[in-house]
């Protein structure tokens, strides 16, 4: 059965993280006055890095069972790490928890045992900045993503197949990205072909978010149904793991995109794109 390549030191899987930082990223989030789109994505993604070096966290240190790369594309496209792993592409997951560009002081709202909340301070660690600015040439970091790939699979013919999760809040201004897209998806392992999520942020509060769909017949536009068409659809085990973690049922057939997601929708997609099964 596809998708079901246990994943270990030698036989690690990978994470590519494509992130829009075009000019559109700068504005404003809905309902959230001082925080911008590109902002609320650089968290949600510091915060997947580090539940993904807590997943892989053993007594004797961190294990490489993953790497990831993050991606940015809008006035410069490449690498988009910050501090010591800047301009490194897929970096093993130890890296990346031994490398933290630094460590901020945030607060996280608690219950405080009395009907109320109170803010409690955390210790964050930080290893993409927000960015937004230029426009955005979605295909050449698709292109990107798929010479990365490429080198992986010849170097782990048998892995779990790696998984690209794209969040953008706007239309390519390079060309079409469908064929880029499905060059992507038909890269395989022996385990499967690489998954693709789509993930679109919006600016409009008004928007009906449309999250993991298994047909694109209630999407109002061609831009949405070419978003879906791109996406991958979703493994059994990540649909599970919807179920589980997220309280989503999802059918069979059911695609990894969202259209006009808020933020709690854009970690959700993050948190089940990156839940492959078999880790060892």
């Amino acid at each position: 059965m596809p998708y079901t390549a246990e994943i270990s030191r030698s036989n690690p899987t990978c994470f590519v993280f494509l992130i829009d930082q075009s000019g559109s990223m700068a504005d404003a989030l809905p309902n959230q006055p001082g925080r911008t789109k590109a902002m609320g994505v650089a968290d949600a993604i510091n915060r997947l890095l580090q539940n993904l070096v807590i997943r892989c966290a053993k007594e004797e240190g961190v294990r490489d069972y993953f790497h990831v790369a993050v991606i940015g594309y809008g006035r410069q496209v490449g690498p988009a790490f910050s501090g010591p792993l800047a301009g490194r592409s897929l970096v093993p997951i130890s890296d990346v928890g031994n490398m933290p560009a630094r460590v901020e002081e945030r607060t996280r709202k608690i219950d405080d045992g009395a009907g109320g909340l109170i803010d409690q301070p955390i210790r964050m660690p930080v290893w993409f900045d927000p960015l937004g600015d230029g426009g955005t040439p979605m295909c050449q970091a698709l292109g990107i993503a798929r010479n990365l790939l490429q080198d992986w699979l010849e170097q782990y013919p048998g892995c779990f197949p790696p998984v690209v999760v794209h969040i953008t809040d706007g239309e390519s201004t390079d060309g079409d990205p469908m064929p880029a897209m499905n060059d992507l998806r038909s890269m395989a392992s022996r385990d499967g072909n690489v998954l693709l999520f789509n993930v679109h942020v919006s600016d409009d509060p008004a928007a009906t978010p449309v999250a993991f769909p298994d047909s694109s017949a209630e999407l109002a536009n061609e831009y949405a149904r070419t978003l879906f068409a791109g996406a991958s659809e979703l493994t059994p085990f990540m649909r599970a793991v919807a179920r589980e973690q997220h309280g989503l049922e999802l059918a069979e057939g059911s695609r990894g995109f969202v259209l006009n997601g808020d933020m709690v929708l854009v970690i959700q997609a993050l948190d089940i794109g990156t839940r492959p099964s078999n880790l060892r």
